[in-house]
């Protein structure tokens, strides 16, 4: 049986798919960067690829987000996952949430996907489950050996970074001032939650 095409010329599709996703992916990050409103039509625009092509890759806006964060959530579950073997379970502890709010005020596509309540992608529900769970064990590990308050709960993890993210973007004089008053504000969470 005779094929329409043969299979050498079915790579260089597939090596332009690989580079249409790559650059449909760039130009959300920049425009998520920039706090202008993820719409397909307008990264396919600024892409300069069709309105099909983004459709293709990406077929709701929320995939594109979700996908956008992810290095941003697999990065969190990773440093999470390292904070688990760590000989000082207070330390762990810290350095874990301290990569939580740096990440919250620092990526803005990581800020509208984990504050969604339902998931598009099955890799976004995965790592947010990863974060939360690896979260809960760190703070347990850190509580047992008595290096945090015993009345703290795994439950208030989720309100405190929210807590100290909005303060960030609420009272930062600017966006490069994100960041180190994010720290402040951890920093005097941590001393009142370290027992």
């Amino acid at each position: 049986m005779a094929y329409p095409i043969s299979l050498e010329d079915m790579t260089p599709q597939r090596k332009d798919a690989a580079r249409n996703w790559e650059h449909i992916l760039t130009v959300a990050r920049e425009l998520v960067d920039e706090g202008t409103p993820l719409q397909l039509n307008d990264v396919a625009r600024r892409a300069g690829l069709g309105v099909g092509t983004v459709y293709r890759h990406f077929p709701t806006t929320e995939a594109l987000l979700e996908t956008v964060a992810t290095p941003c959530l697999e990065a969190l579950a990773g440093c999470g996952e390292q904070g688990l073997t760590h000989h000082d379970p207070w330390t762990a502890f810290a350095d874990f949430l301290t990569k939580v709010v740096e990440s919250q005020v620092t990526d803005p596509a990581l800020v509208k996907v984990a504050a969604s309540a339902q998931d598009v992608l099955p890799r976004t529900t995965e790592l947010k489950a990863q974060i939360l769970d690896t979260g809960a064990k760190l703070l347990a590990r850190a509580r047992d050996t008595g290096a945090v308050r015993p009345d703290v709960d795994d439950a208030d993890l989720v309100p405190l970074m929210c807590g100290i993210a909005y303060a960030t973007y609420v009272h930062s004089a600017s966006p490069a001032d994100r960041l180190p008053t994010a720290r402040r504000y951890l920093d005097t969470l941590l001393r009142g939650l370290h027992a």
